[in-house]
């Protein structure tokens, strides 16, 4: 988990202790129960996510989030005093220290804010949660991005600039040509691009080899037809900058609502289907056939990363399973081995490795390092589904895309919907796909591999 998400993680949690501690410490208040209490922590988390209130954009200050904190803290009075309204004949407590309380809540909370603020401020001046960027095309606006650039405290490691014209800066590192290989040969992670200094045919093969290389490009835009379904705009002091690929996931508060859904999803899982289910499967596979219970494989997950994928095994054991997949009446799979993979039953493991981190319930299927290899090079944006971590589940697999890949167009549609995930993702799309791989799996229709 990257170190914006655990920052929103442990600022949330201190704001719920802010909340719940200031309501249990005045007397007056001794009168809530636990489902009390739920209602206030539950109205914080709904009124923040509504506001977008966890932000870890690097232009974010203390200053530039006033309005939105004025806002939570007015809509959040409102819940507030509502609740005591609607249950004043049960909870007698004065006008007065509900005030105080409140009061009390919105000082610490504020108090705490402006801490955080000036300890990210700190974390950054001393290198951490920096990226590397480079800009290609040199033109007026150079000069004010290097001032954002530039500035300590917004997380940016300026390496230098690509142009067609010829200069002796310091920072002046080639032409164009030059910038691929500068950038295959370094740890860039986002490419800034002027997009007057560049053809269309020029900056279609930039947004091509952003797409296939692992890097984040934006553009500072002119009036170019290049815009996408993921793009976003944001502003670098008054220089417009197109972010080509501005995913729903990158916000940290929806990586959190995410993160939050899979632990709780994947311990109900775990506690009553797993618990009961993992022995008895273990007896059936070791008498079906010899062999360990567990197929484990490495697998490519968000950034590429490895990990170790867990499934019940399926299969006899041979040489050939990391690198053929499994196809249509292979002889390695085992008698129960083929009730599991017909109901997917084969995939609940992975719930364990939802549970560390290494995956998500939904999400772009993993497949072995042997095939990533195979398709980073031979299929358009295949690179663009390891941006969000891969699932038990996905889009591709309820819309038929499973199992086998006979044809090139099997794993073109394959990517095309998981791109589509990706860039669309919200919990209720989540919610949806799980839904539909349940009853998809009781109808004996998913065979993932």
């Amino acid at each position: 988990m990257k170190k914006s998400t655990l920052f929103i993680i442990l600022s949330v949690f201190i704001h719920l202790i802010v909340i719940d501690s200031s309501l249990l410490f005045f007397t007056a208040f001794n009168c809530l129960t636990l489902t009390d209490l739920l209602y206030f922590n539950i109205s914080w988390l709904i009124i923040t996510y509504s506001l977008n209130f966890y932000p870890t954009a690097r232009k974010e200050r203390f200053h530039t989030n006033l309005l939105k904190l004025f806002y939570l803290y007015v809509i959040y009075a409102l819940s507030y005093f509502a609740f005591f309204g609607i249950n004043s004949g049960r909870l007698q407590i004065p006008m007065k220290d509900l005030i105080n309380v409140l009061c009390c809540i919105y000082t610490l909370l504020t108090i705490y804010r402006i801490l955080f603020y000036g300890y990210m401020d700190a974390y950054r001046k001393q290198g951490g949660y920096v990226v590397d960027v480079i800009v290609i095309g040199r033109d007026k606006n150079l000069k004010k991005i290097r001032a954002v650039f530039d500035d300590k405290l917004m997380g940016y490691n300026y390496l230098g600039y690509f142009d067609a014209s010829p200069s002796t800066s310091p920072t002046y590192l080639g032409t164009l040509e030059d910038a691929y290989l500068y950038m295959l040969g370094n740890h860039v992670s986002q490419i800034y691009c002027t997009v007057s200094k560049l053809s269309e045919i020029e900056l279609k093969q930039l947004i091509h080899f952003a797409d296939n290389n692992f890097k984040k490009l934006k553009i500072i835009p002119d009036n170019k037809e290049v815009f996408t379904r993921a793009m976003s705009i944001e502003l670098y002091d008054t220089v417009p900058v197109l972010n080509m690929r501005m995913l729903p996931l990158e916000r940290s508060y929806s990586k959190l609502i995410k993160r939050i859904f899979d632990i709780l999803f994947s311990l109900i899982v775990i506690v009553f289907i797993l618990s009961w289910l993992t022995p008895l499967l273990c007896l059936l596979i070791k008498l079906d056939s010899p062999g360990p219970m567990f197929f484990k494989q490495q697998r490519n997950g968000v950034n590429k990363s490895i990990f170790w994928c867990h499934k019940f095994r399926t299969m006899t054991q041979s040489s050939t399973a990391n690198t053929l997949m499994a196809v249509k009446n292979d002889v390695r799979v085992t008698r129960i081995g083929k009730l599991l993979r017909k109901t997917s039953i084969d995939e609940l493991p992975q719930f364990i490795d939802v549970l560390l981190g290494h995956m998500s319930v939904v999400g772009p299927r993993p497949h072995m390092q042997y095939h990533t290899l195979q398709y980073e090079n031979s299929v358009d944006k295949y690179l663009v589904r390891h941006w969000v971590k891969p699932g038990i589940t996905g889009l591709a697999q309820i819309k038929g895309y499973r199992g086998e890949i006979i044809t090139k167009a099997d794993i073109v549609n394959r990517v095309r919907l998981d791109i589509f995930y990706v860039e669309k993702w919200s919990i209720y799309f989540d919610i949806r796909i799980i839904y539909l791989t349940v009853i998809n799996s009781l109808r004996g229709e998913v065979n993932a591999y």
